[in-house]
């Protein structure tokens, strides 16, 4: 009841699936291109390259993303410490206030 099921392949593995039969598309005559057609080369690439005031704007930036996902690691950090100490704060109250109760005060 609670077996998994796999499917079956009904061919073995390497062995493609036949295909439906199509008739052949003949390509229109009306399309000619000459054989001494030039064929356009593609544009060259270039090198990135810094200029010192963009290298200067590149070390900036990246300063300031370190800064600021720096800030907020360290708020985040700075926000759980304040809820575990409020909680230890509480806990330590609770505890007393149960303890003083039992005594029947």
């Amino acid at each position: 009841m609670l077996q998994p099921r796999i499917p079956v392949n009904p061919l073995p593995p390497g062995h493609p699936a036949p295909r439906a039969r199509t008739e052949p598309v003949t390509a229109p005559a009306s399309v000619v291109v000459p054989a001494s057609a030039p064929v356009p080369s593609p544009a060259p690439r270039g090198s990135v390259q810094l200029t010192p005031g963009s290298a200067v704007a590149l070390a900036a930036g990246g300063g300031a993303v370190v800064l600021v996902v720096g800030a907020v690691l360290v708020s985040m950090l700075l926000a759980v410490a304040i809820s575990a100490a409020s909680i230890a704060v509480v806990a330590i109250v609770l505890r007393l206030l149960i303890r003083d109760m039992q005594k029947g005060r």
